[in-house]
């Protein structure tokens, strides 16, 4: 994301669908959510994706409607106020951190578990999680930082209630099955600092521990 050089584009007319370039088995289209208490969580927000050119942030816009960019999450993730937090964290890095020209890049996806529930014959992330990268213009270094939202990080966390978690690239590996090998260098996590369970996990509980 550009935040120096964003649109303000309205989303009136676009329709949530399916991405052509995917196949449609391997998506989730509008019958998962009718009916039911999940909500069209988008993975990239919207109004991060509407930068650049007015025609490439136009199509960006309209792209971040792909069911491709959308996970079913249930409706008292929103209610809880967990939803404004999570989808503010770039902002208040670029707030609080002197992020060069205020460009941010950002990976996230759901945390997939083989116990999460099956609705409709799809499984239901319980977590998410989010890597944002950025260079810090105050000691012109190249940071990256890791988060994961959700009920279980935790196992002794209470299932009704959504809480945010910083944690280390190496923690995110192994929540996600996914490689930040090439990234480890550049973790903003600190282990010196107090961690849940021993391991590279904190919780966020002020806007002072985000990072």
């Amino acid at each position: 994301s550009d935040g120096g050089n964003l649109k303000a584009l309205s989303r009136r007319g676009i329709d949530f669908r399916l991405d052509n370039r995917v196949p449609s088995q391997f998506q989730a289209g509008n019958e998962l959510y009718s009916n039911n208490p999940y909500d069209r969580g988008h993975m990239a927000r919207r109004a991060d994706l509407t930068w650049g050119p007015v025609s490439e942030a136009r199509r960006a816009n309209k792209d971040s409607f792909f069911f491709t960019n959308i996970t079913p999450q249930n409706e008292t993730f929103n209610q809880s106020g967990m939803g404004g937090v999570w989808g503010k964290l770039e902002n208040a890095i670029m707030e609080d951190v002197e992020v060069e020209d205020l460009r941010v890049s950002v990976l996230a996806g759901p945390v997939f578990k083989d116990d999460d529930v099956e609705y409709r014959s799809v499984q239901i992330p319980r977590n998410f999680w989010k890597l944002i990268a950025f260079r810090d213009t105050a000691d012109d270094r190249f940071k990256v930082a890791a988060y994961i939202l959700g009920q279980s990080v935790i196992e002794a966390l209470d299932l009704n209630e959504f809480r945010l978690y910083h944690v280390s690239l190496n923690t995110l590996s192994h929540e996600t099955g996914l490689s930040f090998d090439e990234l480890t260098e550049f973790d903003t996590f600190d282990n010196t600092r107090e961690t849940l369970g021993g391991r590279g996990v904190r919780e966020i509980r002020r806007r002072e521990d985000i990072l």
